[in-house]
């Protein structure tokens, strides 16, 4: 079994398990939980885009880095 399905249906028996509501709100929650995780990957992915424009010598920065980088592995 893949490890993220295990994860997955492990996070989904402890949400119906643990979560004080009603059935069908248990079901929901347990089902949906992956989306919390993703939505703060998310969150952090456009705070750093975002920090590229906001502050032109960190997105320097990370530009030459970057560059230094792509030339190195090439």
């Amino acid at each position: 079994m893949n490890l993220g399905l295990l994860v997955y249906v492990v996070g989904v028996v402890w949400g119906l398990l643990r979560i004080d509501a009603r059935p069908f709100a248990r079901f929901v929650l347990a089902v949906l939980w992956p989306l919390g995780p993703m939505a703060f990957v998310a969150t952090l992915t456009i705070l750093f885009v975002a920090s590229l424009i906001a502050f032109p010598l960190f997105g320097a920065a990370v530009l030459t880095a970057t560059g230094v980088l792509w030339w190195a592995f090439t």
